[in-house]
């Protein structure tokens, strides 16, 4: 898929890429004014968190504070000049959960440009 230079890019990130973040990233990727990608911190992620994926992203959303940290320990030059904004969304909802889509939704739209 082509990156289209002036889609905002996002990337979500949770512990282990496997419920919060793919659903972030399935329910935003539907808007074509976004270029959407999710990983996470674990190694056991589905998509590990990367050096490049950090730089690719306009806005960085985390989960829970404990995922803004990991990230501020292992990519601290990254940390310093990336908007990263924490969800405060618990490890307690199942992929495309509606509630999870409902908190989604609320939490994230105020960051995304008009």
């Amino acid at each position: 898929m082509k990156e289209t230079p002036n889609k905002q890019k996002l990337l979500f990130v949770c512990l282990q890429n496997r419920l919060r973040s793919p659903t972030a990233e399935k329910i935003f990727s539907e808007d074509a004014q976004l270029d959407v990608k999710s990983a996470g911190l674990d190694k056991a992620s589905k998509v590990p968190v990367s050096r490049e994926l950090l730089e690719w992203a306009d806005i960085i959303f985390v989960m829970e504070r404990r995922q803004r940290n990991l990230i501020h320990k292992k990519f601290k030059d990254i940390y310093a000049k990336k908007r990263i904004i924490c969800l405060y969304i618990p490890d307690e909802y199942e992929y495309m959960d509606p509630n999870l889509i409902e908190l989604l939704m609320e939490s994230v739209t105020p960051y995304l440009k008009k």
